[in-house]
């Protein structure tokens, strides 16, 4: 029929291309390994300055004591800070006193507000995305890995002390302020106690810091936001007139784990202090994945 008409014969419909989808093996699970970020970090010269200035500290407080003699209380009231000399284990529970108000809080920032900025700083953030990484995935990659080194540094401080201790002041038990000691065993156990509180009164800081490093191409002021913040929680908790409301400040209790250097510790403070800084950690954690979610990034 349509030979004889001259009509031409309609060409059958072409066939719809397959829908684009994952290439064959790529797992989203898989990119970014933290081995990978973890050695990237580490290589890091901040890392390795950061590392060097925690290690030198007990050196230089050995030396200072040296110099200035025993400590000795004050007003007939002995401190953690008059008993340094007494053992090793005295000295890296003095350590951790004199550095836990500031000294650790720079490589929680550092850690935390430099890991996602620095990206955007270098312009390679969309690259790692376009490889492609998940965003949730890049972003808990990174908050792992600057959380270990966080928890890293706050272990190498007492472990470096308590070798220099052992060398200046011998091995011996822990001389409680109030009177009493603790066997080398007990002071251990507290001692880790002790690193794990300070690591989870810190999470408040490593927050602030990881969600303004989502927020700028600009580590230095996400760390130094990060380390201000936390110096305005320091000064309002020193305002007596703001009472019990100075309970909701993660400052408020972060020297809470000096209740455990006693013969029977005290767990109430540690236990509020806990809970208020892990509140606020999990808000600022949650604020940094949701915001990067719907992030424009460019750079």
């Amino acid at each position: 029929m349509s030979s004889s008409t001259g009509a031409a014969t309609p060409a059958p419909p072409a066939k719809a291309a397959p829908a684009a989808g994952p290439a064959d093996g790529y797992r989203p699970g898989r990119t970014l390994p933290l081995r990978v970020e973890l050695a990237r970090q580490v290589k890091r010269r901040r890392t390795l300055v950061m590392g060097a200035v925690l290690a030198l500290l007990p050196f230089v407080l050995v030396a200072a004591f040296a110099i200035g003699g025993q400590p000795e209380g004050r007003n007939g009231r002995v401190t953690l800070m008059d008993t340094a000399t007494a053992s090793a284990a005295n000295f890296a529970a003095t350590c951790l006193f004199v550095s836990a108000g500031f000294l650790l809080v720079i490589p929680v920032a550092l850690f935390c507000g430099d890991t996602v900025a620095s990206e955007a700083n270098w312009s390679s953030l969309r690259y790692l995305l376009a490889a492609p990484v998940p965003r949730a995935r890049l972003l808990w990659s990174k908050l792992v890995v600057a959380l270990g080194l966080s928890l890293g540094a706050m272990v190498l401080l007492p472990v470096v002390a308590l070798g220099v201790g052992a060398v200046a002041y011998g091995w011996g038990p822990l001389d409680i302020p109030t009177g009493g000691a603790l066997s080398s065993g007990t002071a251990a156990q507290r001692l880790l106690v002790v690193i794990a509180y300070i690591f989870v009164s810190q999470l408040v800081t490593a927050g602030l810091a990881f969600w303004l490093s989502t927020k700028t191409d600009n580590p230095l002021g996400a760390v130094g936001g990060a380390v201000f913040l936390t110096i305005v929680g320091n000064v309002l908790d020193a305002v007596t007139a703001l009472d019990h409301w100075r309970d909701f400040l993660p400052a408020h209790w972060q020297f809470a784990w000096a209740d455990l250097f006693q013969a029977q510790p005290e767990w109430s403070g540690m236990v509020q202090g806990a809970a208020v800084s892990v509140a606020y950690a999990v808000v600022l954690f949650a604020l940094a994945f949701r915001g990067f979610a719907r992030k424009d990034v460019v750079s």
